[in-house]
C-alpha cells in the first residue's frame, strides 16, 4: 500500500537508498525526478592484511536504517507521499548470516578483497574463455562464492548453520532486502549477481556449473529476480512504513540510468576514487574482445522480462591519485588548487613530466593489476604547475583508455557521454578529457545522487509514477558541456605519445614484476 501522512500535499516520491562502499545515502526522489533532502552516513572499511578488505554487515544495516528513517521523517514533515522504496548497492561485497538470529556470522568480504586472487589464477586457462562467452567476464581476482565455500570449511559455526538450514548467503542488496522485508525475501538481481562472477548473461540464471566447481553449495544461492520485479513490502518495524520495495540495482547500473545511458551507444563516466566508464549496448550483449582487457559485459538493467546490456571498464586510481598528491605529499592544498596550477601549463603533446597513475595496477588497455605508478621526465626546470598538469593528463589519458576500450568493444563510437562524480567538478580536467576523447562531455547537474536517482526511476516506472525511463531522465536539468578544443592531429599525437609512455612503463622491471608483456591495445 502507499504510505501517506496527515496533511499530505500532491507531491509523491520514492524513498531511495544508495549503500556504497564507504557510506550510505537515502533521500526522497520526487515525482519531478529531482531529489529532496538527502542524508548520508559513512561506514568503515577495514584491511586486516594486505589482501583482505572487510566490513561489518551490522554497521551497513544500522547506517541504512539511520539515513532511511531520517528521510522518511523529513517526508512526513513536508507532506510527501512515499509510493515505494528503491535500493542501489555496492556490488560483489558478500556475507553469511543466520536466518534465525538475523546475525552475521563473519565480517563481509568487500569487492576490493584479493585474498583468493592467487587461487583463482589456477582456473584461468581452463575457464576464462568459457566464462567470457557466457558471463561476459573472465575468472577475475575475486569470487564471493569461493570465499564462502572456504568459510564453511574453516568455521564450524558456519558449517553447523548450513547443516541446520539456517545459513544465508548474499551480496549487500540481498542482505538489505532481507532486513528491510523482515526476513521475508532472500533475493538478488542481475545487476548485482553479475558482479559476483556467477550470472549467465543471456539466460537470466545462475552459472551453477562454475559456482559448484568453486565448492559453493547451490542451495545457498539467492533467488534471481529482475531489477524492477518487486521484493515484497517493507517491514514497518524497520522504516515505520509498509510500501513496496519496488527495485534493486547495483550502484553503477543505477547511475547509468540516471545519466541517460538507456539506448545503445549512450554512456557515462563517473570520476570518484576510481573511474567507471559504462555504455548501454542494447538488448543483445556485446561480449568482451580478447585483445581488449578489463572491459566487461553486464546486464545494464533487467526491466520486466527484458535484459538491457552494458559494457564497463574501470580504473582504480583517479580521485585517490589527487588525494595522494594533495593530502599525502602535501604538494597542493586541495584538488581545486591542483587544477588551477595545471591550468597555467600550455598543452604540448609529448611534453614532460608524465604521471602514469597506476597506483593499484592497470586493467585497460592491458591487464597488469600488479603494475605500479610512475612519474617520469623530471628536470630541474619542472614546476609544481608541471606536476599538476602531469597528474590531470595522466588521469585523462587513463580514462581515455577506458573510453576507447568500451567503444572498440561495442564496435561503434559513443553517441553521448555524460560525466559525473566528485572529481568531474574539475573544469581543467574535464576540458583536457574532452580534448583527448574528441567528444563533447556533458557534466550532469546532480551527479552525486546518480545511483540514488537511477534506481528510484526504475522503481517509479514500475509503480506508474512515470510512463518510461526516458520521460523522467530527459526531464532533468542539463549540465555544462565541454567541447573538444584541439585539432585532430594534436589529439592523435598526444594519444600516441601516451601509448609510448605506457609501453615503456609496462616494460620497466622496476615498476612491474618480470613477465612477458604484450603491447597495449591501440585505440582507434
Amino acid at each position: 500500500m502507499t504510505q501517506t501522512f496527515p496533511g499530505a500535499s500532491p507531491r509523491r516520491g520514492v524513498l531511495s537508498i544508495d549503500e556504497g562502499t564507504t557510506g550510505t545515502r537515502a533521500g526522497i526522489v520526487l515525482d519531478s525526478g529531482a531529489t529532496h533532502e538527502v542524508y548520508y552516513r559513512s561506514i568503515k572499511v577495514s584491511h586486516p592484511d594486505d589482501l583482505s578488505v572487510e566490513q561489518d554487515p551490522m554497521e551497513i544495516w544500522s547506517a541504512t536504517l539511520e539515513v532511511a528513517r531520517r528521510a522518511v521523517g523529513r517526508a512526513r514533515e513536508d507532506g510527501i507521499e512515499i509510493t515505494s522504496v528503491a535500493l542501489s548497492t555496492q556490488r560483489a561485497t558478500a556475507m553469511l548470516w543466520d536466518r534465525v538470529t538475523g546475525r552475521p556470522l563473519l565480517p563481509a568480504v568487500v569487492w576490493q578483497d584479493r585474498r583468493n586472487a592467487h587461487e583463482l589464477t589456477a582456473y584461468e586457462a581452463e575457464w576464462d574463455a568459457v566464462l567470457l562467452a557466457r558471463q561476459g567476464r573472465p575468472v577475475g581476482a575475486r569470487s564471493p562464492f569461493l570465499w564462502a565455500a572456504h568459510q564453511i570449511t574453516a568455521h564450524p559455526e558456519v558449517a553447523e548453520a548450513h547443516r541446520a538450514g539456517r545459513l544465508l548467503f548474499g551480496t549487500v542488496d540481498t542482505w538489505l532486502i532481507w532486513r528491510l522485508t523482515g526476513g521475508a525475501v532472500h533475493a538478488t538481481t542481475p545487476t548485482n549477481a553479475a558482479s559476483t562472477g556467477g550470472y549467465l548473461l543471456e539466460r537470466h540464471a545462475w552459472d551453477e556449473a562454475w559456482i559448484a566447481h568453486l565448492g559453493f553449495p547451490l542451495d545457498l544461492l539467492p533467488q534471481l529476480r529482475s531489477d524492477d520485479a518487486g521484493f515484497g513490502t517493507t517491514d514497518p518495524a524497520a522504516l515505520g512504513i509498509a510500501v513496496p520495495l519496488a527495485a534493486s540495482m547495483g550502484d553503477q547500473h543505477a547511475a547509468l540510468i540516471a545519466l541517460g545511458g538507456l539506448a545503445a551507444g549512450q554512456g557515462m563516466c563517473v570520476y570518484g576514487t576510481g573511474a567507471f566508464v559504462d555504455a548501454a549496448t542494447g538488448t543483445t550483449p556485446a561480449l568482451p574482445r580478447p585483445d581488449i582487457t578489463g572491459v566487461l559485459a553486464h546486464p545494464g538493467r533487467r526491466q520486466g522480462d527484458v535484459s538491457h546490456y552494458s559494457l564497463e571498464a574501470y580504473a582504480s586510481t583517479v580521485g585517490s591519485a589527487l588525494r595522494w598528491l594533495c593530502d599525502d605529499l602535501g604538494l597542493f592544498a586541495s584538488p581545486k588548487e591542483l587544477g588551477e596550477e595545471a591550468g597555467r601549463v600550455p598543452r604540448r603533446p609529448g611534453r614532460t613530466p608524465c604521471l602514469v597513475p597506476a597506483f593499484a595496477g592497470i586493467r585497460t588497455p592491458v591487464w597488469h593489476p600488479e603494475a605500479t605508478a610512475s612519474l617520469t621526465g623530471l628536470t630541474l626546470a619542472t614546476t609544481r604547475a608541471d606536476l599538476a598538469r602531469a597528474a590531470l593528463d595522466g588521469i585523462a589519458h587513463s580514462v581515455c583508455d577506458l573510453i576507447d576500450g568500451v567503444s572498440d568493444t561495442m564496435g561503434t563510437p559513443f553517441t553521448r557521454l555524460r560525466v559525473g562524480g566528485g572529481v568531474s567538478g574539475s573544469d581543467p580536467l574535464m576540458q583536457i578529457q574532452a580534448d583527448l576523447t574528441g567528444l563533447p562531455l556533458e557534466r550532469v547537474a546532480d551527479s552525486a545522487t546518480a545511483s540514488l536517482r537511477g534506481t528510484a526511476y526504475l522503481a517509479g516506472v514500475a509503480q506508474g509514477l512515470w510512463s518510461s525511463l526516458e520521460e523522467v531522465v530527459e526531464a532533468q536539468e542539463r549540465g555544462r558541456v565541454f567541447e573538444p578544443s584541439i585539432p585532430e592531429a594534436e589529439r592523435t599525437e598526444s594519444r600516441g605519445a601516451w601509448r609510448d609512455v605506457l609501453i615503456a612503463h609496462l616494460n620497466d622491471p622496476a615498476l612491474l614484476p618480470l613477465r612477458d608483456t604484450p603491447e597495449p591495445h591501440t585505440p582507434h
